[in-house]
């Protein structure tokens, strides 16, 4: 069964007249029969019957032109994917990227891509870190935005975008909150609120304390950022985040303090497979992606 009859066969049935369909289909009439004769062959059974000049449906036949539609529309779609696939320009371009990023990398990349791409749609997965990585690695994601950058491995290439550095988030009235900056020590006796265990930013911030000599008591757990910041502006504990989720502002009631001691940051960047070619759209985003933030480090 070939597409061709497929086609020719729904435009008779629409018609109801071979020479018609022939004429809107641009080819001979005989080359019409020819090819619905083979489809009835095929199947065993009489699609059409002859109604004076005309042509009428059999009972199977209504039944097979349903899903003959159907089948062609499936085709044209998957057709239009495709060609979707192959031009940089009118691509979907699926990414995966973790609450920490949503409120500042994500939007100002995509925003800026679409200033030049606009026709490329996006679809994005939010995620954790780990669940991040195990999709690209899987082939749910091709990229995915991270911080931090994972070490790169046989499966995955990674890219570090820029380096930003940890604050402490403290409520407004605490007693460290006029000071210009603090030493990460200054913090060994407060009251955490940090990402649960398993997050990323829980290890990062528990590793740090744990480098200049205390573990962080974690009295409240949140699972997004702006629940974090407002844990800390009522005054339930202190927590440590990345610069870029203050980008928009600080939260009311609450005050971000540079840590001055230790040097404290986290790499954040892309990874992609290293085992199968990204789509021409996700190709094109991904150079983009790298001149944007070299351009933006250039400045700084």
């Amino acid at each position: 069964m070939e597409l061709r009859q497929l086609r020719y066969f729904v435009e008779v049935a629409e018609l109801e007249h071979i020479s018609e369909a022939a004429e809107n289909l641009h080819i001979a009439q005989s080359a019409v029969s020819r090819q619905i004769a083979n489809l009835e062959e095929e199947l065993g059974t009489k699609l059409f019957e002859r109604v004076g000049r005309n042509v009428k449906l059999t009972p199977i036949g209504k039944i097979f032109l349903e899903h003959s539609i159907a089948a062609l529309q499936a085709i044209d779609f998957a057709k239009k994917q495709v060609d979707e696939y192959l031009d940089p320009e009118k691509g979907t371009i699926k990414i995966g990227f973790p609450t920490s990023l949503a409120s500042f990398l994500l939007p100002t990349v995509i925003s800026a891509f679409k200033k030049e791409h606009p026709n490329v749609s996006f679809h994005l997965r939010q995620g954790s870190y780990r669940y991040l990585i195990n999709a690209v690695k899987n082939r749910e994601l091709n990229l995915a935005f991270l911080g931090p950058v994972p070490q790169q491995d046989d499966s995955i290439n990674t890219t570090i975008l820029f380096t930003e550095n940890i604050a402490a988030l403290l409520p407004a009235t605490h007693s460290l909150a006029k000071k210009e900056s603090i030493h990460l020590s200054d913090l060994r006796n407060e009251d955490f609120v940090l990402f649960p265990e398993g997050y990323i930013l829980n290890k990062v911030a528990v590793e740090a304390c744990k480098s200049v000599g205390f573990t962080p008591k974690i009295t409240t757990e949140g699972e997004d950022m702006d629940a974090l910041k407002g844990l800390v502006a009522a005054g339930i504990g202190v927590s440590l985040l990345p610069e870029s989720t203050f980008y928009d502002s600080t939260p009311r009631h609450t005050v971000k303090l540079p840590i001055a001691a230790p040097t404290f940051t986290r790499t954040v960047g892309i990874i992609s497979p290293t085992n199968r070619e990204l789509a021409p759209s996700e190709q094109v985003f991904l150079t983009f992606v790298n001149n944007f933030f070299s351009l933006l480090t250039q400045f700084k």
